[in-house]
């Protein structure tokens, strides 16, 4: 007899043999090989803002154009930015319908998560459906979901939302990580790295989307942190399926995972923080964020590189958050690199702004992208291994070890 309508999809369980001795086999057996990136997808909201234009933008929709100290020192922060344009899912549109997210500590959570647990995991499912087509797979295949934003809370979260928007099954398992900061895109690879690997045939989608309608609010000379975030953050989503032992003819690895690990810097708690309100998130930077991850980050990738036979870092590719342009000129000059290696990161500052999350992800795709034009020998821009880094709240350095495959 069919079950009835709507009654939950029941898992096939299977008894283990006879435990020997007390201990019981494994039941779900692993993978043989590295988990791989087997394809990337990316998608921005479809509205563009010229960073040239934007404080007047900004000052004007806010109600804030006499401000004209304020605007001045927001004016310095976009001209050093090193961003060209943003993409925002909050167009002017929907910002003058919405008067208390343009407001600055108006009671407003409501009206930004009605806006954030709708787009999060729609952006995320366009992505997704473009990762989904390079890998080349179905759908009915993919096995988890590793889900990372910063973009609200809610239950059921844009885990179960993504897969519903993409028709996966319901047994379909998830992980949903809320409130990561700008190091989530590497520890949902990091995660997606465990569950392939110890999950024979699992193809995981790793999932990054970000909306800054939670944080968008208007300039106070209280709150100059503010200004910061305002001038950089912008919106997309980034999409990865990873899985282990690609099939041959079938699946094409874009990038092995080899090794995950992370850490934080003692005493820098209160370095970047996040607080939800009844007026939506605010966050907070300290200005010598650059120079304490420089001056750490070494000891700490000295002893990561160690995993693939200590290369130096100029032979190494280089996927870093694009957190701003002072992060990246600290760590290349701290660790002596040559401009180049964080031209990726640079590209995707440049073209969408700090995405939180999402931004590392996308930062590895231009450089695959970038590796393709120029006809590099991998998609490592020519080398054999790479950092994927994120950093973020705590202070915490997240990085993953990459080897890139041979561009085809």
């Amino acid at each position: 007899m069919a079950p009835p309508s709507g009654e939950i999809e029941a898992a096939v369980l299977h008894v283990p043999p006879q435990a020997v001795g007390g201990l019981v086999p494994r039941c779900q057996p692993r993978a043989d090989g590295p988990a791989c990136v087997l394809g990337i997808g990316t998608t921005n909201p479809p509205t563009e803002f010229l960073q040239e234009g934007y404080p007047d933008f900004f000052f004007n929709i806010t109600n804030c154009s006499e401000k004209d100290a304020l605007k001045a020192k927001f004016q310095r922060i976009c001209d050093k930015s090193g961003i060209r344009k943003r993409h925002l899912y909050l167009t002017e549109e929907i910002l003058k319908e919405n008067p208390g997210i343009r407001a600055y500590k108006e009671p407003s959570l409501n009206m930004r998560h009605d806006i954030t647990i709708v787009q999060v995991p729609k952006l995320a499912a366009e992505a997704a459906a473009n990762a989904i087509k390079e890998w080349g797979g179905r759908r009915s295949d993919i096995t988890h979901i590793v889900f990372a934003t910063t973009s609200g809370v809610n239950m059921p979260g844009a885990d179960l939302t993504i897969a519903k928007l993409l028709g996966l099954k319901p047994t379909v398992k998830r992980v949903m990580m809320y409130q990561t900061g700008c190091f989530g895109g590497a520890s949902a690879l990091r995660v997606a790295k465990d569950l392939a690997e110890n999950n024979a045939g699992a193809r995981v989608l790793a999932c990054c989307a970000e909306v800054t309608a939670v944080t968008y609010r208007a300039p106070h000379e209280e709150h100059l942190d503010g200004l910061i975030g305002s001038a950089l953050f912008g919106d997309g989503a980034a999409v990865y399926v990873v899985g282990s032992d690609p099939k041959p003819l079938v699946e094409k690895p874009l990038f092995e995972v080899l090794w995950a690990g992370e850490t934080f810097i003692p005493g820098t708690d209160n370095i970047i923080t996040g607080k939800l309100t009844e007026a939506g998130l605010f966050l907070k930077a300290d200005k010598e964020v650059p120079a304490l991850i420089s001056s750490n980050i070494g000891g700490f990738l000295n002893e990561v590189r160690k995993v693939i036979g200590s290369p130096s870092y100029n032979e190494m590719f280089w996927a870093v958050h694009p957190g701003g342009p002072a992060i990246l000129t600290k760590i290349e000059e701290k660790l002596s690199l040559t401009t180049d290696k964080m031209q990726g990161s640079r590209d995707v500052l440049s073209e969408y702004g700090n995405m939180s999350c999402a931004s590392v992800m996308f930062a590895l795709d231009r450089i695959r992208q970038r590796s393709v034009k120029m006809g590099a020998a991998t998609l490592g821009e020519g080398s054999e291994f790479g950092f994927f880094i994120g950093f973020g709240p705590g202070l915490t350095v997240e990085c993953l070890v990459l080897r890139a495959a041979p561009n085809a």
